[in-house]
């Protein structure tokens, strides 16, 4: 069989140039992260497959590349079903880990635990423009705290490193599960419905209110709640203030300390925050993942009609390893768009080293070429970037490629100059 030197579908490659940007973005987030007092954590990249595959994980749970049992515990004869085969997959995102990590760690852990994690994930999906098979997370959550402290800390931690990179002018959207319940229930929506009234909501940006109207009706569900329904919606796009039309007109149906607390989380973080962006809450937004239970958040850049992250609350999921629940929320950054934004608008790191190019004659040895390192490590304590590298025999050519890399100062070093 002949060998491929291209990647696997949906992975790539990535270029020098890319991971010195990549390599940037990461260490701007983690300090940024750690001036907010959360800790770096790892989590191995292969998981259980029970832990995968226990119904939080929304549509990725589809998505799993699955890894074979090992050894005599793989039994291709005997086999008959899946699990026979499989005992383990690739993580297709972080907090399923990092649940069960704090569970297994817990006692060893300060409390609240704020952990902050960067890592690969896979997902077998169809890759497409900006998103792979394989892609880099950086999640921030904090196990613990019930209050929503949790949730301000972690939108500005958020936002305060997307204004590092440059972003501004950038939304954070801002709804909680427990409205989106209010709203179904308000409507007349049978309470085993709600899932599916939610995947119809979040196609609202796709569709259209009338899209969204003629989903719900095509799904069996009563006029009469559909149009009560979608009457909410209208009533928030008229008012002034969306959130305070809601809690009016929502009265019973939902509890006041969500509405109160959403409040209070949009107020300190619009009073407090340190970059430019604007906070909005959407009653439209879902967020996918079953396993949130309260506030829920998403980053968009209006402009280019894309999320570059989200999270939420997500109090039920340690219980469903250890049997007692603890509250938890997290935030994660879209890495792999960030990237893609930096890099199709030219980023250009700031502050970054000199670059320094020192083009050898192919010959120089012995003293002479100690003496070209250590004229290179003088300026590397100096904290200079130095290439060594020999010349080519298209020297121009090599000088223009090294130019285009940043190496403002290419110096040339010969045999005979430098014996004199």
């Amino acid at each position: 069989m002949a060998l491929t030197k291209k990647p696997v579908t949906g992975m790539r490659d990535i270029m020098p140039e890319e991971m010195e940007i990549r390599d940037y973005v990461i260490g701007v987030i983690k300090e940024t992260y750690r001036s907010f007092g959360f800790h770096s954590i790892e989590t191995p990249c292969v998981e259980n497959i029970e832990n995968l595959t226990s119904k939080q994980g929304g549509d990725n749970e589809k998505l799993i590349f699955k890894t074979l049992k090992r050894g005599e515990k793989l039994n291709l004869e005997t086999a008959k079903e899946e699990n026979d085969l499989v005992d383990g997959g690739l993580r297709y995102d972080l907090t399923v880990p990092l649940v069960r990590y704090f569970s297994n760690n817990e006692n060893n852990l300060p409390a609240p635990f704020k952990a902050l994690q960067v890592g690969n994930v896979w997902r077998a999906d169809r890759p497409q423009k900006g998103r792979y098979r394989q892609f880099m997370q950086c999640d921030i959550d904090i196990l613990g705290e019930a209050t929503n402290l949790a949730e301000i800390e972690l939108i500005l931690a958020t936002s305060t490193t997307l204004g590092k990179l440059g972003f501004s002018d950038f939304q954070i959207r801002i709804n909680d599960r427990r409205i989106l319940k209010a709203m179904a229930a308000y409507s007349g929506f049978p309470e085993d419905s709600y899932d599916s009234v939610f995947i119809t909501l979040d196609k609202m940006d796709k569709i259209g209110l009338e899209g969204v109207e003629a989903e719900l009706l095509e799904k069996g569900f009563g006029k009469e709640s559909v149009d009560k329904y979608l009457g909410l919606f209208k009533g928030i796009e008229d008012a002034e203030d969306g959130l305070s039309y809601l809690i009016d007109t929502l009265g019973s149906f939902l509890e006041e300390a969500v509405s109160t607390s959403l409040k209070e989380i949009i107020a300190s973080v619009q009073a407090t925050r340190s970059a430019k962006f604007e906070l909005v809450f959407d009653p439209t937004l879902v967020r996918g993942m079953s396993y949130y239970t309260g506030t829920i958040f998403e980053i968009a850049m209006p402009q280019l009609g894309i999320a570059c992250g989200g999270g939420g609350r997500y109090d039920k999921m340690v219980g469903k390893f250890t049997g007692k629940d603890v509250p938890a929320c997290g935030f994660s950054i879209g890495f792999e768009r960030i990237i893609l934004l930096l890099m199709e608008n030219g980023y250009q790191i700031p502050a970054r080293k000199e670059k320094v190019a020192f083009l050898l004659e192919k010959g120089l040895s012995g003293s002479v070429l100690c003496d070209v390192i250590g004229q290179a490590q003088k300026l590397r304590s100096e904290n200079k970037q130095v290439l060594l590298v020999h010349m080519n025999k298209n020297k121009k050519f090599q000088k223009e490629q090294l130019t285009e890399q940043g190496y403002a100062d290419i110096r040339e070093f010969y045999k005979e100059a430098l014996k004199q």
